[in-house]
């Protein structure tokens, strides 16, 4: 064989590995898709700036982020306030009291927008003053905390402020490591574990109701036995399947599609309003303190529902029938007119929960924020005028001086980041 034949079988045999390897490229990159998405548990996310569809810049978009960011956090009506070199708390300023609620969303919004002084100063604060060091209750939180006496006006813990806690926690571990002074994946296993040995001793017990497999009003006495709406983040328990390595990995894919089926019955039909407080069937709990409907907390459902939908997408169909409907119903009552409560039919409550001196029904920036994160998953036309009413809502005294920095600021925050694309799942950093 002479080297013309060599070269031209060698030729040959190189223009068929060519083709081979042309043919196998977009089964590579399916295969390399894939372990994304198992990484992910879900495929990747698409996190939509909503704003920047509706017709926004991107500067006018980070501009009125940071407005709203300084106004909560720095500015003169601010609810964040520093102590020391090291600590730090968010204040219901209206109430004088440090919330874990507060503290917690604190240190999600930190986690996000990349504020790690700001995340290690509430957390040092949190367990220095509301996290129990000994007894039943190790590892939770006092919900709510004198900010200047530093006494705890309860001892018990409200679950949402934990389930809060526990997912900055993981997304702080994974954004920053745990070698910068603050173990973050140590402090959230710390009361993951915890939860897992509260057996009723003490009336303490996990907080989730373990059989229900839905999070609990408040891991104690009978409050263990029913549930608030809002405090239903399945995307969460997604994120703790992934990250908290704690062996409870099923058990918590399992709450995440019990709260999704949870939602479906908690919510009206038609106007897909929902109680403050329920029981784990879905249908609506009254307390001694004020008979059931949609009120303050129930803001927060259309949010966690939007979350959900962006973060993993796995109840789709029934996520944007409820988004249409909750917006439609709303709408119906006027865009610049619907209030802040009402019976789950639509009708106005005969009991008001009073916010502020005056008891009243207000349009509240703090649901015209969260009805305003439904517009990502609501993909009917028109669902924009939603979004153009956040973006022209002020955050300031509402015209009878009532004034709430820090749930309808806090609200307004988060919808913001939501809404702008910056609110994400936040994966560990890899080399």
């Amino acid at each position: 064989m002479d080297n013309k034949t060599d070269n031209r079988n060698g030729s040959s045999i190189n223009n068929i590995l060519v083709l081979i390897w042309v043919f196998m490229i977009p089964f590579l990159a399916l295969s390399q898709n894939k372990k994304k998405q198992d990484k992910a548990g879900n495929a990747t996310p698409q996190y939509r700036n909503i704003f920047k569809e509706a017709g926004y810049s991107q500067a006018e978009i980070d501009k009125k982020l940071a407005k709203a960011y300084y106004d909560v956090f720095e500015g003169p009506d601010r609810v964040y306030f520093e102590e020391g070199d090291s600590l730090g708390y968010v204040s219901d300023v209206k109430n004088n009291d440090a919330r874990t609620e507060g503290m917690s969303y604190g240190m999600m919004v930190a986690v996000q927008l990349d504020k790690k002084d700001v995340f290690d100063r509430l957390w040092r604060w949190s367990v220095k003053y509301m996290q129990h060091q000994e007894g039943p209750r190790e590892a939770y939180f006092a919900w709510s905390v004198n900010p200047k006496t530093k006494k705890q006006n309860s001892p018990g813990s409200a679950s949402d402020g934990e389930l809060y806690y526990i997912t900055s926690l993981l997304f702080a571990s994974n954004k920053w490591g745990n070698n910068t002074g603050i173990d973050y994946y140590k402090e959230a296993r710390r009361i993951l574990d915890a939860m897992w040995k509260k057996d009723g001793t003490g009336n303490i017990y996990n907080l989730i109701n373990t059989e229900h497999k839905q999070i609990t009003f408040v891991p104690e006495g009978g409050s263990y036995n029913w549930t608030d709406p809002s405090y239903h983040l399945p995307a969460f328990y997604e994120v703790w399947s992934l990250y908290a390595k704690d062996g409870h990995e099923e058990f918590y894919k399992e709450c995440a599609q019990v709260s999704r089926n949870f939602l479906h019955k908690a919510t009206h039909p038609v106007t897909a309003l929902n109680a403050d407080y329920t029981e784990f069937d879905g249908t609506p709990h009254s307390t001694r303190w004020m008979p059931a409907a949609f009120r303050y907390d129930s803001w927060r459902v259309p949010m966690n529902i939007a979350m959900d939908y962006t973060w993993y997408g796995k109840d789709k169909k029934w996520q944007e029938d409820y988004a249409k409907r909750f917006q439609d119903f709303l709408r119906s009552k006027g865009m610049e007119t619907y209030v802040d409560q009402y019976n789950l039919d639509g009708s106005t409550p005969d009991f008001i929960l009073q916010a502020g001196p005056v008891k009243k029904l207000r349009h509240s920036i703090g649901l015209v924020s969260t009805a305003a994160t439904a517009s990502l998953v609501n993909h009917k036309k028109g669902n924009l005028d939603f979004v153009h009413a956040i973006w022209n809502a002020k955050l300031e005294p509402y015209e009878d001086g009532y004034f709430d920095p820090y749930y309808d600021g806090l609200m307004y925050l988060f919808s913001l980041m939501h809404l702008s694309g910056n609110y994400q799942i936040i994966t560990p950093e890899t080399n």
